[in-house]
């Protein structure tokens, strides 16, 4: 399964709520895609900009049935449409778009409205990339999953094909968790589970915290 993850941020002048709202209703007239399994559609909370502006703002997650899929709708017309008619309301060089390998590590049921938190990932300076791959699918992701707030959890690699010719990606991946509440997630911080899971971060992820973005999902079909 292969998914195509689109990080917006929002055009000069347009505000968060009116940019939430347009968004959703261009993506509500998009053509059929032939193969899409899902599509998600995410908004970042509005409290979030209480103390500046964020990362991005809206987060479009294209999951498709496999591989040569994916590979021929990023490829198509129809691609280059569904592009063209968000572009009045993008800054593009804010921008990206990550394709990713899924894997879910926590699947538990996720109640309406809850939250999600995508953090972006990127492996310690100097690390094998398969070997941080490895590491975090196989050591940290289980110890992650037993944060006992944490519903449902899924890593996002980003496709190996990103790296192809010597390029160097702006991120890894993407770790998001879903949780009840902003609050549940703050409980999930106090827990001794929590601090096993960040001083293991010390073996694959560079110093300090990573950026994150929380969401919430507001389109699912």
């Amino acid at each position: 399964m292969r998914k195509i993850v689109h990080l917006h941020k929002r055009a000069e002048g347009l505000g968060v709520e009116e940019f939430h709202h347009k968004l959703a209703q261009v993506s509500s007239k998009d053509p059929p895609i032939p193969g899409l399994r899902r599509y998600v559609q995410s908004h970042t909370l509005v409290q979030g900009y209480r103390k500046g502006e964020l990362l991005f703002d809206a987060v479009e997650e294209f999951v498709l049935e496999s591989d040569a899929l994916a590979d021929y709708f990023c490829k198509s017309h129809l691609y280059k449409t569904i592009l063209r008619r968000r572009q009045l309301l993008l800054r593009g060089h804010r921008c990206l778009t990550m394709a990713v390998e899924v894997y879910r590590v926590k699947d538990r049921v996720v109640p309406s409205g809850a939250v999600k938190n995508i953090e972006f990932v990127n492996r310690r300076p100097g690390m094998d990339l398969l070997t941080f791959r490895h590491y975090w699918r196989n050591v940290h992701g289980p110890l992650g999953a037993t944060i006992p707030s944490i519903l449902r959890y899924e890593q996002n690699h980003l496709a190996l094909c990103a790296y192809e010719g010597g390029a160097t990606p702006r991120y890894d991946g993407l770790a998001i968790t879903w949780f009840e509440s902003t609050a549940a997630m703050r409980a999930g911080a106090g827990t001794p589970q929590y601090e096993e899971t960040r001083a293991d971060e010390a073996n694959f992820l560079p110093d300090g915290h990573l950026p994150i973005i929380i969401v919430r999902e507001v389109l699912d079909r």
